[in-house]
């Protein structure tokens, strides 16, 4: 979120970022898995992600933006369909965008971005170098048991944007179900702009009986502006996923995934009720 008011040095892995989960959680076990190793969770989950990646490239799907800033009722929100059009090319197509009221933030490129891409995480086999990633122990997520890891970029390269926090991953599929953290990093310039981003966790559900797709997001953060403190609430919504029904295959495992129906898949109840 751009404030008006430089590249501040990077704070790198040391930085913890608080917990503020609405799941049932359990205590925070820091033992070893048993029969597995850390290095082993974490090759095995990346690949995961990598065939989830690619899958989720075959789904459309609706996704709804709020954006709000509590003090002065400011409102961004938007919502739009991620389709694909006669030739197959994906493509978003907006229903819905009244007249923004955010008075004290402007929605930059950057948190455009970051809604599209960076808070529904997805950390692939390919992206795994990028990062260090840190065992932390193992905690029950409602009726999930789950592997935790924090994860912070090695290095800034460029213009690219990374998260930095906490995972978590379900035992029993190695798959990413629940992530708590924050794209990095924050942005300011000599100028005096400022570019900040706040804290966020993104739940998600088993769409398929086979992958966890993203299904919600909440940030409730304060961003600490040079001009002043300013408070930001933000809920991403994903609904209505279908698979695209083109020539192209899903695999899972190595096998091809049978293709639904025109029909919306029907959603489980979520596995951490968050509040809306």
């Amino acid at each position: 979120m751009k404030s008006t008011l430089c590249l501040a040095h990077w704070l790198a892995l040391v930085v913890i970022l608080a917990l503020s989960a609405v799941a049932q959680e359990g205590p925070l076990d820091p033992a070893q898995p048993k029969n597995v190793t850390p290095d082993e969770i974490i090759q095995r989950f990346a690949a995961k992600e990598t065939e989830f990646a690619q899958a989720r490239d075959q789904y459309t799907y609706r996704q709804d933006v709020t954006v709000k800033t509590p003090e002065d009722d400011g409102v961004y929100h938007e919502v739009f369909d991620v389709l694909f059009d006669d030739q197959g090319k994906r493509l978003e197509n907006v229903v819905f965008a009244p007249q923004t009221t955010l008075s004290r933030l402007s929605m930059s490129p950057e948190d455009l971005d970051d809604i599209r891409h960076k808070l529904p995480f997805v950390l692939t086999s390919a992206e795994i170098p990028e990062y260090q990633i840190l065992y932390v122990g193992q905690q029950q997520e409602d009726e999930l048991h789950c592997y935790v890891f924090d994860i912070a970029p090695k290095e800034i390269v460029g213009k690219k944007r990374y998260f930095q926090g906490r995972i978590w991953v379900d035992d029993h599929d190695f798959q990413i179900v629940k992530t708590f953290g924050k794209t990095v990093p924050d942005i300011r310039k000599k100028k005096g702009q400022e570019n900040l981003f706040p804290k966020f966790t993104t739940w998600r559900e088993q769409i398929d009986g086979k992958y966890w797709f993203p299904t919600y997001t909440k940030a409730d953060d304060v961003l600490h502006f040079s001009t002043g403190d300013i408070r930001i609430v933000e809920i991403v919504k994903y609904t209505d996923y279908k698979r695209f029904g083109s020539k192209s295959k899903i695999t899972y495992n190595g096998s091809e995934v049978q293709r639904g129906t025109d029909q919306p898949q029907q959603q489980p109840p979520p596995q951490s009720p968050p509040q809306k």
